[in-house]
């Protein structure tokens, strides 16, 4: 297979529609396992499974699987545990269609980011988080990310794909290059006599990663707009790795595949865990989540074929990079994929552009409703998602989506058009 031909993004009507043709709606059976040494007590981890949701053409479920990493203490990454689902799902219009939901995924998972560490800042708290939010409905598999934990799949016939961003300061150009563009600043550690140590950090704070949720007292361009990426796995099925730095920081995606091959979810976490841990002993909280996506059929774990029998050199093992996002992993030869295809890839962390749809505007948002926090606002006070960015020349005044006051002036302090001090001055005036 070539690996110059272009690779384009599979609509989703058209890949629901091949599904229901070929009669391929039989839903994956997931298991699932997790593992976890703790040195200071700051990962935590979400999974529900069997979410039900009534659609307008029947009933169905989904799970969800995260993986929060705290710094600053714990605060941030609880909070968000309880509270990012729930956020996600009321930006989500009722009575749509699997398609239409699915469809409306992606965008609900940014407004739910971004009201979730709204909300938490305002507890005036500095804890800060990494997210990883894995959403799986039938073969359908859309992750939303911040930090730099990481989800990974291997497919059934051996593929590997990454499916996060990392967002350190270290490995990203374009994230710095925002961060100081917004008034941040980005440098190392500095110890005195023009000695610098350790990883790239945005001042104020010392933060070395360019998205998270909290975050308080580093300033609103370390936003909480996470990175997005939406797959369809064949119904071979397939393995998903949700861990930690603690984990990604000793070993790479490769070695926990392999050193767990074979194993049940449970067990493969646990192994995991001990291979990262095993060298050097534990430094960090170190966590592991383990989802097997399996055929209703074949209820037993994959065994792609062995990397050494693959051809010597083809890695089939990633999309073509759409954006620097993903600049963080090494480069890899391109290959398109067969058997995994790719739905949705954002990430951009201008909210502006995120909340934008190409679906009509009365389906995905309520007219007078903000599409971040869900609150209700009358037509004099809503502000287009649009306004000043130059996208109005299209539009007409009662488009939206529409933001309330407060989360446009968050809108504005993320993207740099207003200083988080100035916000912040302002509501204690």
């Amino acid at each position: 297979m070539s690996t110059t031909r272009e690779h384009h993004t599979v609509p989703l009507s058209v890949l629901l529609k091949r599904e229901l043709a070929t009669e391929k709606v039989e839903k994956p059976e997931l298991v699932h396992g997790q593992a976890n040494q703790s040195k200071k007590g700051e990962d935590f981890t979400f999974v529900k499974t069997e979410c039900q949701r009534i659609l307008g053409d029947g009933v169905t479920t989904y799970s969800v699987f995260g993986l929060f990493d705290g710094h600053n203490g714990c605060a941030a990454a609880i909070y968000t545990k309880e509270n990012l689902l729930n956020n996600v799902i009321s930006a989500i219009p009722q009575d749509l269609n699997r398609e239409e939901w699915l469809a409306a995924l992606p965008r609900a998972l940014v407004a739910g980011f971004v009201k979730t560490d709204k909300e938490f800042q305002v507890r005036g708290q500095p804890s800060g988080t990494t997210v990883t939010f894995v959403i799986i409905e039938g073969w359908v598999v859309t992750v939303a990310s911040v930090g730099d934990s990481r989800c990974i799949l291997e497919s059934a016939e051996g593929d590997l794909y990454y499916l996060s961003a990392d967002h350190r300061l270290d490995c990203n150009e374009e994230e710095r290059n925002r961060i100081t563009a917004s008034g941040g600043e980005v440098g190392r550690l500095n110890t005195g006599g023009g000695a610098e140590i350790g990883p790239l950090r945005c001042w104020p704070g010392g933060l070395c990663l360019s998205r998270s949720i909290g975050d308080l007292d580093v300033g609103e361009y370390i936003v909480p707009v996470p990175y997005v990426k939406q797959v369809k796995l064949s119904t071979g099925g397939g393995r998903l790795i949700i861990a930690s730095d603690g984990v990604w920081d000793a070993v790479s995606a490769e070695t926990a595949l392999d050193c767990c091959r074979g194993m049940p979810p449970d067990a493969a976490a646990s192994q995991i865990v001990k291979e990262a841990v095993h060298p050097k002993g534990i430094r960090d909280d170190t966590t592991c989540i383990v989802v097997d996506m399996l055929p209703v059929e074949k209820p037993a774990v994959p065994h792609p074929v062995p990397r050494k029998q693959q051809v010597k050199g083809v890695l089939r093992s990633m999309f073509r990079k759409k954006s620097s996002e993903s600049s963080s992993h090494p480069d890899k030869e391109y290959v398109e994929p067969d058997v995994v295809e790719e739905m949705f890839e954002e990430g951009s962390a201008m909210l502006s552009e995120r909340l934008d749809t190409k679906y009509p505007l009365c389906n995905m948002f309520k007219l007078f409703m903000c599409a971040v926090c869900q609150v209700e606002i009358r037509p004099d006070e809503g502000v287009s998602i649009h306004a000043g960015s130059g996208n109005m020349r299209r539009l007409r005044p009662w488009d939206g989506p529409f933001l309330c006051v407060s989360c446009q002036e968050k809108k504005e302090a993320m993207e740099g058009k207003r200083s988080s001090g100035d916000r912040h001055s302002s509501e204690s005036d």
